[in-house]
């Protein structure tokens, strides 16, 4: 069975079937004891009133006109079928409930009287007409007037059979006829052997469970059929495919899962293309530049050789710079390596930093930033290298705290004096590879700088930002989390 719903719905159906066989198994036995139980009480109850009878009928020597009256009136009062016999088995009369009762093939019960009579008696509850009820019938209907009786002796135990006129003593009673059904048990079925009720129950029980149960299962297979389409359009190459979510269960927290992976995916796949595209570009000119330093070599004078010498070694250097930058970038986007968050002393790495390229550290007061140190003084070192070349001579450090949203950051600002950057350009020079029009043929640099800075940032939680600076120039300003 290689579908999950259908694995999923046949374990449902299999222990519903398994419960509905042990549920019906202890109330069978149940209903066992029970009969046993009530069978017990019928029979120890007719005895009493036989043995109340044997006292109360008029004796043997009386005429038998005397004794069935006597019969009939105690058939009456007790609501039960009599019938008697003398001493040598001859019928002296019976109630027209008990004849009525024979008619039906209804099983009557004998009690020896001390005189020597038999005292024929059936057990109360009985329908008075409409065919056969059987030996578990009859058991049902002593065992319900058993539980129905336990008044004194005028009730008796079949008071519950009243009848329909609903009057007392006198009213009818037996002798009319008006014997109401006994109370049936709700899994007793009429025309059934004992057991098969319940039996039916059960399996209409279990068929409205199976029945019920089959599309709430495959309702849920169904989204999980619609999340392995998705990852599979997914893997086939679709990376914006993302797939529906519904409900608010563990299914729906999959789904969102799955979309919040695609679009990570998605976006570290576009940006290693850009990156590789980007890259391959900016290698194409110290390469090219390489080429043809090297192909001059051979016919160049001593003087023109150490020339192309030194371009050969500028253009080496700078290839060298591109693939780390280009490696670093790569490394940032695996958010799987873990960062190191140790206390670093900002002002300490900024005045080695400003120390290198002779910028200016304004501030006195040591900022400690919670960070990768190694990636810190990366991104330090890559905005003073970008003021020094973009921004002319003059630079400068500034250190701060900062609170936003309650949490407590440390800033690192750097400041220059050159012509600034375009408002609409702010944001963008902080792309792979993105450079200022005309900056590229004056300063050099391949873009790299600035978007290192940004996604260093970014692993430590913090962002990175481009303003004018007063006077002229522009002001770079990096936010991380405080120690």
């Amino acid at each position: 069975m290689k579908s999950l719903y259908l694995r999923i719905y046949a374990t449902v159906v299999v222990v519903l079937l398994l419960f509905a066989l042990v549920s019906g198994w202890i109330v069978e036995r149940h209903l066992d004891e029970e009969r046993s139980r009530s069978e017990q009480v019928v029979s120890d109850r007719l005895g009493a009133w036989a043995e109340l009878l044997g006292n109360s009928l008029p004796g043997p020597e009386t005429t038998a006109e005397v004794q069935l009256a006597a019969l009939r009136d105690w058939s009456q009062r007790l609501r039960v079928p009599l019938a008697l016999d003398d001493s040598k088995g001859e019928r002296i009369g019976a109630s027209e409930s008990f004849e009525r009762r024979m008619l039906d093939g209804v099983r009557p019960f004998s009690f020896k009287l001390d005189d020597g009579r038999t005292l024929w008696t059936m057990r109360p509850g009985m329908r008075q007409g409409g065919g056969r009820r059987g030996a578990g019938g009859e058991a049902r209907g002593a065992a319900a007037e058993a539980r129905a009786s336990g008044g004194g002796e005028a009730r008796g135990p079949g008071a519950e059979a009243r009848p329909s006129g609903g009057g007392g003593r006198g009213s009818g009673g037996d002798e009319r006829g008006g014997w109401r059904p006994a109370a049936q048990w709700p899994l007793v079925f009429p025309g059934l052997p004992p057991g098969a009720g319940l039996a039916i129950v059960l399996v209409v029980l279990f068929l409205a469970i199976a029945a019920g149960a089959y599309p709430v299962v495959r309702r849920l297979t169904r989204r999980l059929e619609a999340l392995k389409r998705g990852v599979e359009q997914f893997g086939a190459g679709k990376l914006d495919h993302r797939v529906a979510i519904s409900g608010a269960d563990e299914v729906a927290a999959v789904a969102a899962s799955f979309n919040v992976a695609a679009a990570r995916v998605e976006a570290l796949v576009q940006s290693h293309r850009s990156l590789l595209a980007n890259a391959s570009h900016e290698l194409r000119s110290p390469l090219a530049r390489m080429k043809m330093a090297v192909s001059m070599l051979a016919e160049a004078t001593p003087a023109e050789r150490d020339t192309l010498k030194r371009e050969i070694d500028k253009n080496v250097a700078e290839l060298d710079g591109l693939v780390e930058e280009v490696l670093l970038a790569s490394r940032l986007d695996v958010v799987e390596n873990a960062l190191h968050h140790d206390k670093v002393d900002l002002l300490a790495l900024a005045a080695e930093e400003a120390a290198r390229v002779g910028a200016h550290v304004e501030s006195t007061r040591s900022v400690h930033a919670s960070g990768e140190e190694r990636l810190l003084r990366r991104a330090v070192r890559n905005l003073l290298e970008n003021a020094q070349r973009y921004g002319g001579g003059e630079v400068e450090i500034g250190l701060g705290h900062v609170t936003v949203r309650g949490r407590d950051f440390v800033w690192l600002e750097v400041c220059d004096r050159g012509p600034g950057v375009p408002e609409a350009m702010r944001e963008r020079i902080f792309e792979p590879f993105f450079r200022l029009p005309g900056h590229a043929e004056q300063a050099g640099g391949v873009g790299l700088g600035l978007a290192l800075v940004k996604q260093i940032a970014a692993r430590h939680g913090g962002s990175v930002r481009c303003e004018a600076r007063t006077g002229g120039g522009s002001r770079f300003v990096i936010e991380v989390p405080a120690a």
